[in-house]
């Protein structure tokens, strides 16, 4: 490969690794090309970049950014790299079903908000709820006590007028 397709290699995985709030190290060996594509397909569907690139050049893209330090020992053997921009938890559960599917996908290591996790942690990445279903959560329990806070104040304020009318019909009488 010549040097100038390689040092344009690392600046774009530098600069996706840069954007990149979640990124996943697999290894892939013993994928057929249907599976590969299937693979490619469903990271696609959840709005997942993959890349299989050297692990020399994915190391000299990372040495750019500060936080992947942990990354390097794992860059051995075939390696492909999920970039995970809106979620990134996204591409363990990806990983995960596939690998469950086909035995042959594995994680090596991921790195989330720069926090590097092994590979082993997959299952228990995979479990973890999206950004979406926290956010949701999080509106629902937020929304839950003032939605019955309306109805309540409705009926405290009825009773109210009533007990003043009865009130201003005795006086009356």
């Amino acid at each position: 490969m010549e040097r100038i397709k390689k040092e344009q290699i690392i600046a774009e995985v530098a600069e996706i690794a840069g954007r990149a709030n979640g990124l996943f190290f697999t290894d892939f060996t013993g994928l057929t090309v249907e599976q590969a594509t299937e693979l490619r397909r469903d990271f696609r569907k959840s709005g997942i970049s993959y890349k299989v690139v050297k692990n020399t050049l994915i190391r000299k893209a990372l040495e750019q950014i500060t936080g992947y330090d942990g990354v390097y020992p794992s860059l051995a053997g075939p390696t492909g790299v999920a970039f995970a921009f809106e979620d990134p938890i996204a591409p363990a559960r990806v990983i995960q079903k596939f690998s469950e599917k086909h035995k042959k996908l594995s994680l090596k290591v991921c790195v989330i908000d720069r926090q590097v996790f092994e590979g082993a942690k997959l299952a228990e990445l995979a479990k973890m709820p999206s950004k979406k279903e926290v956010l949701a959560a999080i509106v629902g329990c937020v929304q839950s006590p003032l939605a019955g806070v309306p109805n309540v104040l409705h009926a405290v304020i009825r009773d109210l007028v009533s007990v003043i009318d009865e009130v201003g019909k005795k006086k009356a009488a």
